[in-house]
C-alpha cells in the first residue's frame, strides 16, 4: 500500500517535515517515491506547501494519507478538490482553483 505521509526534517527540536509519498513498510525518514510538499509548525503563521496537482494524482491512484497529512490536505483545500475531482469536476478546473488560492495566501 502507498501512503502519504510526514518525513522529519531539520535540527534536534526544530523539527520541519516533507509531505512524501512512501510504500507503507518504509520507515518514517527512510526511501520515500516522491516528495509532494513541505511543512513547518515553528513560523506564525505555519508554513504549508503542497504541489496540489501531484498530492490528486496520488490520492486518485489509491495512496492512503496519515491522519496528520489528512488534516493538513483538510486545511489546504486539498482533500475538498479532490472529492470534487472524483464527484467528476475537470482537473485543469481544480487545478487553477488551487493556484489561486495559493496566490492569495501569499
Amino acid at each position: 500500500m502507498v501512503r502519504i505521509r510526514l518525513r522529519r526534517m531539520g535540527a534536534k527540536r526544530q523539527p520541519s517535515y516533507r509531505i512524501v509519498v512512501v510504500d507503507a513498510e518504509s520507515p518514517r525518514d527512510g526511501r520515500f517515491i516522491e516528495r509532494i510538499g513541505f511543512y513547518n509548525p515553528r513560523t506564525e503563521p505555519d508554513t504549508l506547501e503542497v504541489d496540489e496537482e501531484r498530492a490528486l494524482y496520488w490520492l486518485k491512484v489509491g495512496a492512503q494519507p496519515t491522519d496528520s497529512v489528512l488534516r493538513l490536505l483538510t486545511r489546504y483545500g486539498t482533500m475538498e478538490r479532490f472529492r470534487r475531482l472524483k464527484a467528476g469536476e475537470p482537473l485543469e478546473v481544480l487545478l487553477e482553483e488551487a493556484r489561486q488560492a495559493a496566490e492569495a495566501r501569499g
